[in-house]
């Protein structure tokens, strides 16, 4: 069974129910109905409370509530957030993306092979010159 990870836009549109892509929506029915993992990272709780703190999204709630929740979740976990993953970052393949949060999640999704699933182009591009499956969301 593949596990799946969010980079945190897809967490944001799939917490909001915002419309995603089919193949995305049926890889997380698929991983919810047979007990399937997705993860998200500790990475994407930082980039929430900023966006938040900055007014760039509105959440219902306390960022940190809004997180807990989202964990609350069934077939949703926290991923690892190793120094072998922070150091893996630091040297993705291909054209990684300059945002150290993005390189953080996509090196949690290459040590742990993770399909991820993200609308980001340059996350999808470095995924893929790494090997590793993703999803566009």
């Amino acid at each position: 069974m593949t596990s799946l990870l969010l980079d945190t836009g897809a967490l944001i549109w799939i917490a909001n129910g915002d419309p995603i892509s089919d193949d995305a929506r049926t890889a997380l029915d698929t991983a919810y109905q047979s007990n399937g993992k997705v993860y998200v990272s500790p990475a994407s709780a930082w980039e929430i409370g900023r966006l938040a703190a900055r007014g760039a999204i509105k959440l219902s709630m306390d960022a940190e509530l809004w997180f807990r929740r989202v964990l609350a979740t069934p077939s949703i976990h926290l991923a690892p957030l190793t120094p072998e993953i922070l150091i893996a970052s630091s040297g993705l393949p291909g054209k990684p993306p300059k945002d150290t949060w993005d390189r953080i999640i996509l090196a949690t999704a290459i040590e742990n092979k993770h399909t991820l699933i993200t609308r980001t182009g340059k996350l999808i591009r470095c995924a893929q010159s790494a090997g590793i499956a993703v999803l566009a969301c």
